[in-house]
């Protein structure tokens, strides 16, 4: 029974590795008949575990989704990175915090002793960003709706007002419409890149801003991201002037080499060999001016007037603080 016990398990563990098992290979990897390996998926069935044999010339089987979840087999790794996982899950979506821990429970208390060691040695603990804004969290169901809509390959409408800066002069702007390609993480945040339908060119939408309305649209057939890599293209789009509502660009008595070094975030364009073009983003433009002063070289701004405007406020400011109002005799303030 023990030897039949420890055949199943083994098994089990074949069938979450990967999709598809030739018959023929999992008797061979198992060291029995493919008589013996039919009965076991058999018992594997009746335990629950929704196993489909697949057709073919060698004919095989696959682990499927069933109506409930049944018991899993992780190894040593996957234990750990599913540790990691769930103390970290709370961090971006809100509403998770008490299935989180309940999930870790469950995975601690099965754990042999050797790694259930190892594991409660590894306390993760999140802390935001001190210095600026707390990264928004999103709940759950939004997450799924929008997966779904992805894998189904559906137009999303959805509600999505702009950053402060960006406001519309009179009520909301009106419904996005996109095809919606991929979800990502950067930065702590949740993103959908998608093709906008309306300008015709693609978008990186913010998820804890985004407002979906029902029902979905069409079925799309998928475009070609630019560069073909979901990954390249966002870090492309964040390590430029990303989704700042106000962006700009100027021109830095400057190495390209030199800005680039202390700019990850923004657009850098080699003029020459003490010269280069900037462009970069941020929340407001006396903000951007102010991220602008820190490289202590002379500036050229190209545009646009918003930003050169930013500069004469500053210029104004600085100028007023720089005078010393000590020597300055009585009543000057």
């Amino acid at each position: 029974m023990s030897t039949t016990s420890a055949r199943l398990l083994a098994l089990l563990s074949l069938l979450q590795a990967r999709r598809d098992w030739p018959g023929a290979v999992l008797a061979e990897r198992l060291g029995v008949s493919a008589r013996t390996v039919r009965r076991d998926v058999d018992r594997l069935r009746g335990l629950g575990y929704p196993i489909a044999a697949t057709k073919g010339p060698d004919g095989g089987y696959r682990l499927g989704a069933g109506a409930a979840l049944p018991p899993l087999l992780f190894d040593d790794e996957q234990a750990v990175a599913l540790t990691v996982a769930l103390q970290t899950a709370a961090t971006t979506v809100t509403g998770i915090e008490e299935s989180a821990s309940r999930a870790l429970t469950t995975v601690r208390q099965v754990m042999p002793t050797r790694l259930r060691h190892r594991v409660d040695a590894l306390r993760v603990v999140a802390v935001e960003k001190s210095g600026g804004p707390a990264r928004p969290r999103v709940e759950p169901g939004l997450l799924v709706t929008l997966s779904a809509a992805v894998h189904a390959r559906e137009v999303l409408r959805f509600d999505y007002p702009a950053g402060p800066a960006a406001d519309p002069p009179h009520g909301l702007p009106p419904p996005r419409r996109v095809q919606p390609h991929h979800l990502v993480t950067w930065g702590g945040r949740w993103y959908l890149v998608a093709w906008d339908l309306e300008r015709d060119d693609w978008r990186t939408f913010r998820v804890d801003r985004i407002s979906p309305r029902t029902p979905t649209g069409p079925r799309f057939t998928p475009r070609e991201l630019p560069g073909g890599d979901v990954a390249a293209y966002v870090a492309g789009r964040f390590h430029g002037a990303g989704d700042w509502p106000c962006r700009g660009e100027v021109i830095l008595d400057l190495p390209a080499r030199t800005v680039s070094t202390w700019t990850p975030d923004g657009v850098v364009e080699e003029l020459g060999p003490d010269r280069c073009r900037l462009m970069l983003g941020a929340w407001s433009w006396p903000g951007l001016a102010a991220l602008l002063g820190r490289y202590d070289a002379d500036i050229e701004v190209v545009g646009p007037p918003e930003l050169r405007d930013a500069f004469a406020r500053l210029a104004r400011r600085y100028a007023a603080a720089a005078v010393d109002t000590r020597d300055a005799g009585p009543g000057v303030r």
